[in-house]
């Protein structure tokens, strides 16, 4: 057997004693020796593997993979790709996966060091070309060499268990991997030493499970130190506040669950982003539905207003967070070391969990949120009603009430992640994903096909036009392979309507608006799917959108058409209309 082959070969079998099943392919030359194995691997059951052309989707794909591997709590996903710039096309996934804490191989193969300065084809230096981003590690080339042979096997296999473990932390890792030729079999299946793994197929080591939290917490009635910003340490208030209002974002679901489980004891009044809604509702909590445009209210009304906010991961879509951030007299953060979401500099304490005695919330304080959600959830509806066409607020409200339980919903950001925040029923039966770490919109249409195929479920996706057209190469799934079930749902207002809700998109503006932030493509997404045969439905208001959602499913696209032209109108009259249903 030649070197690289039996490199190739271990490292597959410890993935797989290591609970690496989801593997992402991306065809070439230099990794050609982990093609061949992992398609072997796949043949006899060993492992899932999903192939695609296109290192950036296949990057995302792997992405998608490990968040429902993560959800069901199996072993991170893992992407194979070949040297050059296909390395540099997996940097916006691994970006993300940093960010969010996602579990995720990513495997490199490379020229072997006699090559690099040289002028070789496809090779540059992508040994830690992820930065910060993501741990880096090297194997060394493989020899065939009689005195070290087993050596060599104990040492890959010792490699690849480091691997998985750091990625386990929280996280992705590179792993690069030189390879000499020959680079594919040679007909020989012989290696100096054994080449086998632990005879009770274990891993070579045992990693631990992800997110493992320390001993710092947040206890919003005790004078005690929780944790450190900055290098400074910073106290935790000793007044005790029954006006407390819990803020959650994305975040890893266990420290979700935990904290809405202490915040449904307390009582507190609890505003959730889309992602953590779920984890809210299941815990009991006192979810306030409405509560991103009751935080928008230009002023909010004496009785709503906190004495202590608790911030829970990291809620980044509202600028009404922000504004009440910078209002409330206490702002205690919970999340990860060092990032805690505290951009403005606000905090008063942060720990990595809330400490489970909490003051219990002041009748009259929970009463309050409970009648202002009731008449901003009223004022809601009515607007909807009377509202002439479909918007993407009808389309976000409807998508969510039609799911079947148990459903994954994945979100794209920009408009669509913000309309289910404004409008859509909070629901605790589903699955809610967004790509929030950088809540960048490449690559979405790969993650939440990568979701479904990882739940081995049917899934959902609600994407805007430009987000679906930034990787519309998520489409390209070749005959085969596995498709996944998955309902793409495009909220299609020709452009970038997230914009004409920002500042560039006031009146004043309007002169250079459209060339530039509105950037209308005018494509055709009917033909663009007919290219990659995938099944597309044109729906044009309600009624139609229930009917094409209805099974059966499989791989396809549903387009509603949509107008920017009203949308900054739209947004203002829902928040003047919240902001009228509030008392005086």
């Amino acid at each position: 057997m030649n070197p690289s082959t039996a490199q190739a070969f271990v490292l597959v079998d410890e993935l797989v004693r290591n609970d690496v099943r989801q593997i992402v392919l991306c065809p070439g030359s230099r990794n050609a020796p982990l093609s061949m194995v992992l398609a072997a691997a796949a043949r006899a059951g060993r492992l899932s593997l999903q192939v695609r052309i296109d290192e950036r989707s296949a990057g995302f794909l792997a992405l998608g993979l490990g968040r429902a591997a993560a959800l069901l709590g199996r072993g991170p996903a893992a992407v194979v790709c070949t040297s050059g710039t296909a390395v540099a096309n997996l940097h916006p996934a691994v970006l993300e996966a940093h960010h969010t804490g996602i579990p995720l191989l990513v495997l490199t193969a490379d020229r072997p060091a006699e090559l690099h300065g040289t002028g070789a084809s496809q090779t540059i230096e992508q040994r830690g070309l992820f930065g910060a981003a993501a741990a880096s590690m090297e194997f060394p080339v493989a020899y065939r060499d009689a005195a070290t042979g087993a050596h060599q096997n104990a040492i890959w296999r010792a490699l690849t268990c480091r691997a998985v473990a750091q990625a386990v932390a929280g996280g992705p890792v590179q792993v690069n991997l030189p390879f000499r030729a020959p680079l594919v079999p040679d007909g020989d299946s012989g290696w100096p030493g054994s080449l086998d793994g632990r005879p009770d197929g274990g891993p070579w080591t045992r990693w631990t499970p992800a997110h493992t939290m320390s001993a710092h917490t947040v206890s919003v009635n005790a004078g005690e130190i929780a944790g450190e910003i900055a290098g400074g340490e910073c106290g935790v208030s000793s007044r005790r506040s029954s006006r407390t209002l819990m803020l959650m974002g994305d975040d890893h679901a266990g420290r979700l669950r935990d904290a809405a489980e202490i915040a449904a004891r307390a009582g507190w009044p609890v505003i959730a982003e889309p992602t953590a809604a779920p984890a809210a509702l299941a815990a009991g909590a006192a979810l306030v539905g409405s509560g991103s445009l009751l935080l928008d209210v230009p002023r909010l009304p004496t009785d709503l207003a906190p004495d202590s906010v608790v911030v829970v991961g990291r809620p980044t879509l509202s600028r009404a967070v922000a504004k009440t951030l910078r209002t409330a007299p206490a702002v205690h953060l919970v999340g990860d070391f060092p990032d805690w979401n505290d951009p403005q500099h606000v905090a008063t304490s942060a720990g990595d969990r809330l400490g489970p005695d909490q003051p219990a919330a002041d009748p009259a304080w929970r009463a309050s949120w409970r009648r202002a959600d009731e008449a901003a959830g009223t004022a809601i509806d009515k607007l909807l009603a009377e509202e002439p066409g479909i918007t993407g607020l009808h389309v976000a409200r409807e998508l969510v009430d039609a799911l079947p339980t148990g459903a994954p919903l994945f979100l794209g950001s920009s408009n669509q992640v913000r309309s289910v925040d404004l409008v859509a029923h909070h629901r605790a039966d589903l699955r809610v994903i967004a790509n929030r770490g950088v809540a960048g919109i490449d690559g979405n249409v790969s993650t939440a096909a990568g979701i479904a195929l990882g739940l081995g479920r049917p899934g959902y996706a609600l994407l805007g036009d430009l987000t679906f057209l930034h990787d519309i190469n998520g489409l390209l799934v070749g005959p085969t392979e596995t498709r996944p079930d998955l309902t793409i749902v495009v909220s299609n207002d020709n452009g970038g309507g997230i914009f004409s809700l920002l500042e560039q998109g006031a009146p004043e503006h309007a002169a250079g608006f459209e060339r530039v932030f509105g950037t209308p493509h005018g494509a055709d997404l009917a033909a663009l799917c007919a290219g990659y045969r995938v099944p597309h439905t044109l729906v044009a208001d309600i009624a139609e959108l229930r009917t094409a959602l209805a099974p059966p499913a499989g791989l396809r696209v549903i387009e509603v058409t949509l107008s920017r032209t009203d949308l900054r109108d739209l947004h203002t009259r829902l928040r003047a209309a919240v902001g009228a249903a509030m008392p005086a």
